[in-house]
């Protein structure tokens, strides 16, 4: 082969640390074995998950990403002066990457950056697209469930600090006790001299968020019942799709969205030659979206050892974004 049609090597390494076949087997038995049952969010997102997340961003009803893009255009400036020169970008979940471009593009002199995130197929086209517009920064993906804990490789070069960056409001999609335990795991990744940039939704008229995640378009449903059939694709268990339908709630007495998968009629549900039983109008706890006060955040990072440094809110305070220090 030559010069001409050798392939073009990519400018950046991936570390594959993907959940395996028997890990998502393992938290499907656990969690169908549990009273109520529950299922895991962050195997919503393979390929077509993502792809149904990306669409459900720019529903008309969803105003997070729209709010929170709007956001960062607005104050990047401000936020960058903050966050200083010369970091390691960390971020948890990249997604399209439609932030993280804000964003590097603000910093001054960014060394590197790693997303961290669940989607193989989403963390190589994202990298691939930012490595074409960011060609002086380093890029080192690492395809991972980041509510683990996470080798993160090493740049060429020395950052003078790390930068977490976690955007999207996705810390709401954990319980309060394991938002402070992932906090807690951001504090160790970001170190003595590091800082994290935290999305949060903050709590707002009801009728809002619940319009949010019940689009009339039905996205968010064909998103939450993808769970189903990634489950059957990849550990063989029989879901019927049709079988099982969505509903979203806002509890406001728990400031939170509780998502279901709700059982239509009575069946049984094969998983590994197990059997799950499911009663008509039972259902599948699937995820969690908090709607934080900043009373309530602030509580969350100082039992993670973190504090709020700095903040900044979009005009109508639907949506904030808040910079922690250890």
């Amino acid at each position: 082969m030559n010069a001409m049609t050798a392939p073009v090597l990519p400018t950046w390494r991936l570390t594959d640390l993907r959940p395996t076949p028997s890990d998502i087997l393992g938290d499907t038995i656990a969690g169908l074995s549990a009273t109520p049952k529950r299922l895991s969010s962050k195997y919503f997102y393979d390929a077509r998950g993502s792809q149904l997340f990306e669409r459900i961003t720019r529903q008309p009803e969803y105003y997070v990403t729209r709010v929170e893009l709007e956001l960062l255009e607005d104050r990047l400036g401000d936020i960058a002066s903050a966050i200083g020169p010369e970091v390691h970008v960390v971020e948890y979940g990249t997604g399209s990457g439609r932030k993280t471009r804000l964003l590097l593009d603000a910093l001054q002199h960014p060394i590197a950056y790693t997303p961290i995130e669940i989607s193989r197929t989403t963390v190589i086209e994202s990298t691939a697209r930012l490595a074409e517009e960011f060609p002086r920064i380093e890029m080192l993906p690492v395809c991972a469930d980041f509510t683990r804990p996470v080798p993160l490789p090493e740049p060429m070069h020395d950052a003078r600090s790390t930068l977490v960056f976690f955007p999207g409001s996705t810390l709401g999609n954990f319980t309060d006790d394991v938002a402070v335990e992932l906090l807690a795991a951001m504090r160790e990744t970001m170190g003595p001299r590091g800082q994290a940039l935290i999305g949060i939704d903050l709590d707002k008229d009801p009728s809002l968020i619940e319009a949010a995640y019940n689009d009339a378009a039905g996205v968010t449903a064909e998103f939450t019942l993808n769970l189903l059939a990634r489950l059957n694709r990849e550990i063989g268990s029989d879901f019927q799709l049709d079988g099982f339908r969505h509903r979203a709630v806002y509890a406001r007495e728990r400031g939170r969205i509780e998502t279901d998968l709700v059982s239509q009629y009575g069946q049984t549900v094969h998983v590994a030659g197990r059997e799950f039983t499911f009663e008509a109008g039972e259902a599948i706890r699937v995820e969690y979206s908090c709607k934080y006060t900043d009373e309530r955040f602030a509580e969350l990072a100082a039992q993670a050892g973190l504090r709020v440094v700095d903040g900044w809110n979009d005009a109508r305070d639907w949506f904030g974004l808040r910079l922690l220090q250890a």
